[in-house]
């Protein structure tokens, strides 16, 4: 009787041992990339601000130097979340249908240009050299200029390098013109003597917005809507321009402070209130829905995937609802 009582309480105290420290154990961490993108910096604010870990989570961040390569590591499956442009989701499609975009971060409003040196028009830039960067959301934006003048990229020679890359070639003076973003934007028209030619300002061309799975939003609902609540905090914070935001932030992109600022005078950005008025209402006429069909209409046009794309499969707005 003792013996089958001992065991029986043996039993019970691992029982309680394994529930307690199931119970205790740390989140799953969340790995969420970025670029060096001046509109992400609500999530650099909400991370050195500790608004995720108040919240719960833990989050493993990745910061690549460019579009590429953080374009490869969600693929390899090395984000949950990635902050990047709407046209580097729909460049990724074909690849990983199951992506979802969930919540639009900003949209560029003169911080992605095309540098230009002696050249004024796009007629101008017939036979030129331009780099860009292969990526969708910078075809596009090249096209719209280009398509001014009817012309194509097969009337230019096109040198394909990462957009920090294409901004020191314009300053260096190794091609004739660049289309590249802030930070490397400003810099690389004070050093290598030339002009912005063409400006996202005034426009949606480019979107940027954060992605995940649909297993991620199936499984993980709550810790996703967590992650937005924390994240939006930081981008409050971003808009409003304050001090130790900035400060934060510019030092995550290894800028300065009054870089920042200046820079986000051409950065839309959308907190959550904006993603519930604007972004995913299709009865707005600045919605991110128009931007998304027309870089989905680019990307069969330049044959980035096979066929014409349903952007309603795109995104999944059930998340921003519920906040």
């Amino acid at each position: 009787m003792f013996k089958r009582r001992f065991v029986s309480l043996l039993v019970f105290a691992i029982a309680l041992f394994w529930t307690v420290a199931c119970s205790t154990q740390e989140p799953q961490p969340l790995a969420v990339s970025t670029n060096p993108w001046s509109g992400y910096s609500g999530h650099h604010v909400a991370l050195k601000q500790q608004f995720y870990r108040e919240a719960g989570l833990q989050i493993q961040d990745l910061l690549f130097q460019s579009n590429t390569e953080q374009i490869d590591a969600f693929l390899a499956g090395k984000t949950d979340l990635a902050w990047m442009t709407a046209g580097d989701v729909i460049q990724m499609i074909e690849k990983s249908p199951d992506l979802r975009i969930i919540f639009l971060c900003d949209y560029s409003n003169g911080a992605d240009g095309i540098l230009g040196r002696g050249i004024k028009t796009a007629a101008d830039l017939k036979g030129k050299t331009l780099a860009r960067e292969d990526v969708l959301f910078e075809k596009v934006f090249l096209r719209a200029f280009l398509e001014k003048n009817r012309l194509t990229e097969k009337d230019i020679k096109i040198k394909d390098m990462p957009a920090p890359a294409a901004a020191t070639a314009f300053s260096t003076q190794q091609v004739d013109a660049a289309v590249t973003y802030e930070p490397f934007l400003s810099k690389a028209i004070k050093e290598g003597g030339g002009e912005i030619i063409f400006s996202s300002k005034g426009t949606n061309l480019i979107a940027d917005v954060l992605v995940t799975h649909k297993d991620l939003i199936a499984n993980r609902r709550e810790d996703l809507i967590k992650f937005l609540k924390a994240a939006d905090k930081g981008i409050k914070l971003l808009k409003a321009r304050n001090e130790e935001a900035i400060f934060v932030a510019s030092n995550r992109l290894g800028i300065q402070p009054e870089e920042l600022r200046e820079q986000l005078k051409g950065i839309t950005l959308f907190d959550i209130e904006g993603n519930k008025a604007i972004a995913f209402n299709l009865s707005h006429p600045n919605n991110a829905i128009k931007s998304f069909k027309l870089v989905a209409k680019a990307a069969y046009d330049f044959k980035v995937v096979p066929q014409p794309l349903d952007v309603q499969l795109l995104y999944d707005d059930s998340l921003v609802k519920a906040l």
